[in-house]
């Protein structure tokens, strides 16, 4: 029936909006929005209808929650960043069938889930950075996930990302992309400093290890990355608890996944954080959920984090 055609982590600094203006940031990261561009001109020559979103700007403290109101509208000023993204118009179409299809498909396999459709949540600027740039013509539907998940395990979010590709394949009449929105390390620069880390690292070690993620996603090796996520999610100071990323791996099949990642827009650090686009081609996956989440060895089971 329906097909997931794309998936992608990708980034959504906002000193990419500050990249328009005029100002010391113009065109600083240019290269982060071509990658954006590319992303949606894949999206377009393989006939995606909707882009659903796992967006780590999106805290939640009970359950998953999914925003597939009809139409998005609005004029965004970040609360976390105010002098970067100030005043952003915006305005994209929803869709409430696959987002309530989604749900229904997550409590089905034990993960409580609730789709808002008739709401006035706003969207978070982890969908809004992305979709100014992969949307702007609003040829895309949109769908937003939380994946700011306080008290969940990364074992749920995989087996979550899991049952969101079951749905799609086998009720929804469509075609559809998903997008990892949040960082790789995200240890912002200590306070006071931000403008001396604006285009650099926290740490060495920070950047060594995310480095080191990146090589092993081009190698393929996800078995590996799927038992130590939880760690470097811990020590890497993740976005969201790097929600996303589970959320992602299981849709494409966790530590049976075999593909070998294309990167679009380089690592590059911003403000202390590690950034990067990059397509994970999409594969069959396992027919049930058995493994989905889990590591290969009890030893290092998911801990709540």
């Amino acid at each position: 029936m329906g097909k997931l055609a794309l998936a992608a982590k990708i980034t959504h600094v906002p000193s990419m909006y500050l990249s328009e203006i005029d100002g010391p940031g113009k065109g600083r990261r240019q290269a982060a929005i071509d990658g954006h561009l590319e992303i949606e001109r894949r999206c377009r020559a393989l006939g995606v209808d909707t882009i659903v979103v796992f967006d780590t700007h999106w805290l939640v403290n009970a359950g998953y929650h999914i925003n597939c109101a009809p139409r998005f509208e609005g004029v965004y000023t970040s609360n976390e960043l105010p002098h970067f993204i100030s005043n952003m118009a915006y305005a994209y179409d929803g869709n409430a069938p696959l987002g309530h299809l989604l749900a229904e498909a997550a409590n089905a396999a034990g993960i409580q889930t609730l789709a808002h459709s008739n709401t006035t949540l706003p969207l978070e600027y982890g969908t809004l950075v992305p979709m100014r740039y992969m949307n702007a013509d609003r040829h895309y539907r949109v769908v937003s996930v939380s994946a700011l998940c306080q008290v969940h395990t990364l074992a749920e979010s995989a087996r979550l990302g899991w049952a969101f590709r079951r749905a799609i394949e086998d009720r929804y009449e469509g075609t559809v992309a998903m997008l990892a929105s949040g960082s790789l390390s995200h240890r912002f620069a200590q306070n006071g400093t931000a403008d001396d880390f604006r285009d650099r690292m926290w740490s060495p070690f920070l950047e060594r290890l995310d480095h080191g993620v990146v090589d092993m996603w081009q190698r393929g090796e996800w078995a590996d990355f799927c038992d130590m996520l939880p760690e470097y999610a811990a020590k890497g100071h993740g976005e969201g608890f790097m929600h996303d990323t589970a959320m992602l791996l299981g849709a494409l099949g966790w530590n049976h996944y075999a593909g070998q990642v294309e990167v679009v827009t380089p690592f590059f650090p911003s403000s202390g954080t590690g950034q990067i686009n990059a397509l994970f081609p999409v594969q069959p996956m396992p027919a049930d959920l058995r493994g989905i989440g889990e590591p290969r060895h009890r030893a290092l089971a998911a801990p709540r984090l």
